[in-house]
């Protein structure tokens, strides 16, 4: 079966004009993410975990290699592929229904199509009864809903997330968890998921990839065989948590050096 997203010797430098300095951010990443697939990505801060999503996403050009999406070259955004940043980035005089059709709106679908488009998705998510509530009157857990509502009303293939749990507190980071597996589970999507939280990886996670310390490059693959939900005091949930960090750990040491 053809994986959903495939990478190809994918590379990214990037060039300062004013010094003449050229960073290599990404390095040779071959990489495979199948039909359905929860995949996280994880490493050391400044490896490129964004750098790579936003590729993904068509945001930005890869120096060299290629990000292929049901077997299509990927050089520009679109409706394929949903972003959810750690930023909530909700319009602030947009209601929450409002704000998770504005995808649709700008794609000329009609107004009655919308609303129901609306009401799947805030249903989706929990917010049934907020449709009418605006970004300002949300606790963060609901803001981020919202942003995960208005990513999936255009139907995407795939569901890009960069940190999304990232600003949010440790009760409510973990209750997001929970629902992102219940909506994963629901709708079938694909999900590339950036965190740099090993616990969250292992606790979401079909595979996770462990990236190097800049440049990035892809250090190991481990598929996670827990059956869901996950204890993250189990015996195999910390044998994965000490294999993963014991990488990244050696990576920082070789990146201090």
């Amino acid at each position: 079966m053809e994986p959903k997203i495939k990478v190809a010797h994918l590379s990214k430098v990037f060039s300062d004009t004013k010094t003449g300095i050229d960073t290599q951010a990404l390095l040779d990443i071959d990489l495979e993410v199948n039909d359905s697939e929860l995949f996280c990505l994880v490493g050391p801060s400044g490896c490129g975990k964004t750098t790579f999503l936003r590729i993904v996403a068509g945001l930005e050009t890869p120096s060299s290699g290629a990000v292929y999406l049901g077997g299509h070259i990927v050089n520009t955004p679109g409706p394929d592929r949903g972003l959810v940043f750690q930023e909530f980035a909700l319009f602030p005089w947009r209601t929450v229904a409002e704000n998770v059709v504005f995808g649709p709106e700008i794609s000329g679908i009609p107004s009655s199509q919308r609303k129901q488009i609306a009401n799947k998705y805030i249903n989706l998510v929990r917010l049934a009864g907020k449709e009418h509530k605006y970004p300002k009157e949300l606790s963060g857990g609901m803001k981020q809903r919202v942003a995960i509502a208005r990513a999936l009303a255009n139907n995407p293939e795939v569901l890009l997330m960069d940190e999304p749990f990232g600003s949010l507190d440790a009760q409510t980071r973990n209750l997001m968890q929970i629902e992102l597996l219940r909506i994963w589970n629901e709708t079938k999507k694909t999900i590339i998921f950036v965190t740099h939280i090993v616990d969250e990886a292992i606790y979401l996670a079909d595979r996770i990839a462990v990236m190097s310390a800049s440049p990035g490059m892809i250090k190991e693959i481990f598929r996670i065989n827990i059956k869901r939900p996950r204890d993250s005091t189990a015996r195999s949930f910390r044998s994965y948590k000490r294999k993963i960090l014991n990488i990244i750990s050696a990576e920082v040491g070789d990146f201090s050096t």
